[in-house]
């Protein structure tokens, strides 16, 4: 038998998505500005790169709500199986934008470090410091907020937008070290901050790309879940044994198709009612499982004796 797991609170999963999505743009946006403007004024290279990367930040999370979005869609003719994986399409296309911004940056920063000795290099004024605390304290609290939402609706679109939080807040933290350590006598440190920001910004789009692959190609789920989804389907009455069990990754949901043993002796309605808390019960323990086929088996060592 199978169904397809149709999620009780799906417009309280995209809802809760979509309010965090407008605080993020929002609080992105305004920290880009206050970096940039912060950049300029104090003649930071390190700064205006720490702007870049929140600005990207502001594209991320566009792409996390219209993959939210159409992700939600209702299967339909042409997509009997639902469009969970355009939101892998999105962040793929997040992934290159985000890897090629990192490569700009990280580009100046070696050109700036190369030619140091061929020119002065401006030392960042105060107010580039005092930016980049702002930064690292607010990305922070933003990537509390975020996390803790993405773990309460099971979002791995959010928890990935909550990272890019984290790795802001860890670029900030570069930025005014580098602009300190300008100020300190040391002006190389500037550009070499924004070196150290491309490779923040090129960690996120490699696992960000990583992982959107992984759910295209049909990954299994982590063994930790399927181990407990095994759990589940050994402890329904009649259920002697499994045969087989698989798992699949499709977008940010679970696929699960499972061969379960029962006495041979077995009725089929019996063996169907069995068959039917198993699919329930997976349902019920993992929200993320869409699709779950089950299969009856009988126990062929009964038959034999």
């Amino acid at each position: 038998m199978h169904t397809e797991n149709q999620p009780n609170a799906k417009d309280t999963f995209q809802t809760a998505a979509m309010r965090v999505s407008v605080v993020s743009i929002i609080v992105n946006f305004a920290l880009s500005l206050l970096k940039l403007v912060a950049g300029l004024v104090a003649r930071s290279g390190a700064m205006i790169s720490d702007a870049v990367h929140s600005a990207s930040d502001v594209f991320s999370t566009l792409v996390v709500m219209v993959g939210v979005t159409f992700a939600g869609k209702e299967a339909d003719k042409e997509h009997p199986y639902g469009h969970e994986r355009i939101e892998c399409v999105a962040s793929v296309l997040l992934a290159i934008v985000l890897a090629a911004t990192g490569v700009g940056i990280g580009y100046k920063g070696v050109c700036s470090i190369i030619h140091s000795g061929e020119q002065e290099l401006t030392v960042p004024g105060a107010v580039a410091l005092a930016a980049a605390i702002i930064s690292v304290i607010v990305k922070e609290l933003m990537y509390q907020y975020t996390a803790r939402v993405a773990k309460k609706i099971n979002s791995s679109a959010l928890m990935a937008d909550a990272w890019h939080h984290r790795s802001d807040a860890l670029s900030s933290v570069g930025s005014f070290i580098g602009v300190l350590g300008a100020r300190l006598g040391l002006p190389v440190l500037d550009p070499i901050a924004s070196v150290v920001i491309c490779l923040f910004i090129e960690k996120a789009a490699i696992e960000i790309f990583m992982d959107a692959v992984n759910k295209m190609i049909d990954k299994a789920c982590p063994e930790e879940t399927a181990e407990k989804m095994r759990q589940v389907i050994l402890s329904t009455e009649g259920v002697l044994g499994i045969d087989e069990f698989r798992t699949r990754l499709f977008g940010s949901r679970i696929y699960v198709e499972v061969d379960i043993v029962m006495d041979a002796s077995k009725t089929l309605i019996e063996a169907h009612n069995t068959a039917e808390q198993v699919h329930d019960a997976i349902e019920r323990e993992f929200p993320d499982v869409k699709h779950c086929m089950v299969h009856v088996n009988p126990d062929t060592e009964e038959q034999k004796s």
